[in-house]
């Protein structure tokens, strides 16, 4: 265990999680729209921000870069005014690369304001390649020069601006579609871009563009159409909800017990995840204002579940439940096909009693770039098995939240280590624990 009480979070338990909390907007949302204000000068507002230190980090790399930011927490508004933007230190930006790796998106409204952009070392969390090669190769597409011989990171130029360009990604990768995106916004003439990924929080921020003034069309083949304008304007929006969270508090009802509302969860951007916590017998309550979870009574049942892009069952979901599964009464089934490294976050359940092998095979049917290549990315959970508490170090962001989840199921008390991380995409965790009646200090 470390030794920064701080960072330690003490959890007594086996209570069931009660009552009401709030879910504000998506974390893989609100830092691609701060950055997308670089595009413009002039002020953007962004409303529905999540407390979280993400927020914060890209709040100080837009500053580092001459940007006046206002983060109002208590309302969640961040006010961005990029009229005035300017290249930041190299030494100040690196003090903060290890924090997150939104730095490599700052490359295209960087290049279009300024004629060049350094991106330090990136950050983020440790659950798998997540390579920025793509980023890079649609940079060059687009016209840029990529030096990445630089000593501290990697420069990037573009003599004689961006220009449209024909681009297709082998896979839908989220972040180099965002890349294309804001690059290509303010590109000379047209470019297309397949195989694209289309997430809830990707089309929020085409529509964040489109507000701004960028020309841009999606067909139902994963393929993006963008026009470029001359110039773009600020924009006020108001962000869609974490999905991602949302879903982690409906695992943490089913896994406790318990019964949580969830003010702010909408239906459609979880549709998938409902179909399956419906599958495990947990019950669900859609209604205006949130999404009442709950566990019904008697038995959970086990589940075969197969991680995809969306539409498919999003990687982020598969940790928090396979806590619940744990407690279902059968054999459950879980192949993730997006992160090679994710199965990580398991070996301190077993260790607090639940019985989970890990598997190189694909355990499913969908294609999956891991056959054959000596990766553990299928899991077998077989439950009902008791949870005993123990000390525990938090891995990454989702990994944590679901050891949180276990500690709080788990009969007598667990030490969960390195909370802070959890911070980066959980706004309040423990004054909502708090709210819900969990018995925490």
């Amino acid at each position: 265990m470390g030794e920064n009480e701080n960072d330690v979070l003490h959890v007594e338990g086996g209570k069931p999680l009660n009552g009401t909390i709030k879910v504000r907007g998506a974390k893989n949302f609100v830092s691609k729209a701060m950055v997308a204000a670089l595009l413009a000068p002039g002020k953007s507002v962004l409303k529905n921000v999540p407390e979280i230190r993400d927020v914060h980090v890209v709040s100080d790399l837009l500053r580092l870069h001459g940007v006046d930011v206002d983060v109002d927490g208590d309302h969640g508004v961040v006010t961005i005014d990029a009229t005035h933007v300017q290249l930041a230190d190299v030494a100040d930006v690196d003090t903060l690369s290890g924090s997150s790796r939104i730095p490599i998106l700052f490359s295209g409204p960087l290049v279009h304001r300024l004629g060049e952009a350094f991106i330090p070392a990136l950050g983020g969390c440790n659950i798998g390649g997540r390579p920025i090669d793509f980023h890079l190769e649609t940079l060059r597409k687009l016209g840029a020069n990529v030096d990445k011989e630089h000593k501290d990171g990697i420069h990037i130029t573009a003599p004689n601006g961006l220009k449209g360009a024909k681009i297709h990604l082998p896979y839908p990768s989220v972040g180099a579609t965002e890349q294309t995106l804001l690059a290509a916004v303010l590109a000379e003439g047209k470019t297309e871009l397949s195989g694209a990924a289309i997430e809830p929080e990707i089309m929020d921020l085409v529509a964040v563009l489109q507000k701004m003034g960028a020309i841009i069309s999606v067909d139902v083949d994963r393929t993006f159409r963008i026009e470029g304008v001359k110039e773009l304007k600020g924009y006020t929006h108001t962000s869609l909800t974490d999905r991602i969270e949302a879903a982690s508090w409906a695992s943490a009802a089913l896994a406790t017990r318990g019964d949580i509302f969830v003010k702010g969860a909408t239906q459609p951007e979880m549709m998938t995840f409902l179909n399956v916590f419906r599958k495990v017998g947990g019950e669900f309550d859609v209604t205006d204002k949130g999404i009442r979870f709950w566990h019904p009574g008697g038995d959970l049942k086990p589940v075969a579940i197969e991680t995809d892009v969306h539409p498919g069952f999003m990687t982020d979901w598969q940790q928090p439940l396979v806590v619940a599964l744990t407690q279902a009464n059968g054999l459950s089934i879980v192949h993730e096909t997006v992160y090679e490294n994710r199965f990580g976050f398991t070996k301190p359940l077993v260790q607090m009693g639940a019985t989970i092998q890990l598997y190189r095979e694909c355990l499913g049917s969908l294609p999956c770039r891991f056959q054959q290549r000596n990766y553990k990315h299928s899991a077998v959970i077989f439950g009902p098995t008791p949870l005993t508490g123990r000390d525990i170090d938090v891995p990454d962001l989702r990994g944590g939240f679901s050891h949180l989840i276990a500690a709080l199921a788990a009969k007598g008390p667990s030490n969960v280590q390195g909370i802070s991380l959890i911070d980066r995409g959980y706004a309040d965790f423990r004054g909502k624990l708090h709210q819900l009646g969990a018995d925490i200090d």
